[in-house]
């Protein structure tokens, strides 16, 4: 993710990404119709931790080939534009190559970009985070598009399932589990960034990585685990797969797909307006005076 001026006033923040090896659960179930989401999902939640309202996404469709009705691709597009709805950005067009020579003939990748627009007063850096603000986590929906090499490992190898196993205690198939699409964070951002100082998208490198990214030097997270429902296949993975805390918090988002940094002064009535949107927040921690971040 990268922010540029353009002018006096305004910003344009850009974010690039992909969706990973969940296109192999996909491709596994034929079942293509949120992977488009997945995409769209993958790059303007990266472009509004700036503040930044996306106005753009263009995508990138690579595969071996473009023989007349592959309902793949065509299920995919279909998604990216649900996705661009839902985010209230233009779809401005894309590329879809054929590369024989480097793909299969149903295999495919695609990439997507996304820029956004931001005033300057309005931008999101974290830099005017202080000891004791409050750390609030909005739900996730799922994996959303990170670990899943760790997820197939699990499920498919360690446990020999497929992704028309029947999981006890889940109503859904592994594979329909697994493709639950990515939470579009855009309006929750959108309705509160003005009391917001800072904002992480919890991607690859889960709560470790990715929330210490916001914090001014000397300055870090202190989470409270139990202060926030994860949900059951992040504990079934861990139980099951026999993954350390440590990696599970560090390659998933554990139940949390962003994370906002804001003061004490936050009021019940600003986490009303995100959750009448169908999101769920928690109070999840605090800013301390120790980098990094610390499970307690």
């Amino acid at each position: 993710m990268a922010i540029y001026k353009t002018s006096k006033d305004k910003y344009l923040a850009t974010a690039t990404g992909g969706v990973g090896t969940k296109l192999l659960i996909a491709k596994a179930m034929l079942k293509y119709d949120t992977i488009g989401i997945d995409l769209v999902a993958t790059c303007v939640n990266d472009v509004i931790t700036t503040g930044a309202k996306p106005i753009l996404f263009s995508d990138h469709i690579t595969c071996g080939s473009l023989t007349k009705g592959r309902q793949d691709l065509d299920e995919i597009i279909k998604g990216i534009v649900k996705g661009c709805e839902i985010a209230g950005c233009s779809l401005i067009g894309g590329e879809t190559a054929e590369m024989p020579g480097l793909y299969g003939p149903y295999d495919y990748d695609m990439a997507g970009f996304a820029v956004g627009e931001v005033y300057k007063k309005e931008i999101i850096n974290g830099n005017k985070t202080k000891k004791g603000d409050k750390i609030f986590g909005l739900a996730s929906l799922g994996l959303h598009s990170n670990g899943y090499s760790l997820a197939r490992k699990i499920f498919f190898d360690k446990l020999d399932m497929h992704v028309y196993s029947n999981i006890e205690g889940f109503d859904r198939r592994l594979g329909e589990e697994l493709l639950e699409p990515t939470k579009i964070y855009v309006k929750e951002v959108m309705i509160s960034k003005k009391k917001v100082k800072g904002i992480a998208h919890i991607t690859g490198g889960g709560f470790i990585d990715n929330i210490p990214r916001i914090f001014p030097k000397g300055l870090g997270a202190e989470i409270k685990k139990g202060s926030w429902l994860i949900h059951k296949i992040f504990n079934y993975m861990q139980d099951k797969g026999e993954v350390t805390e440590e990696e599970m918090y560090r390659t998933f988002n554990m139940g949390i797909g962003m994370v906002f940094i804001v003061d004490k002064k936050f009021k019940y009535s600003d986490i009303k307006k995100i959750e009448n949107l169908g999101t769920k927040v928690y109070e999840i921690g605090k800013v301390v005076e120790k980098e990094g971040v610390s499970l307690l």
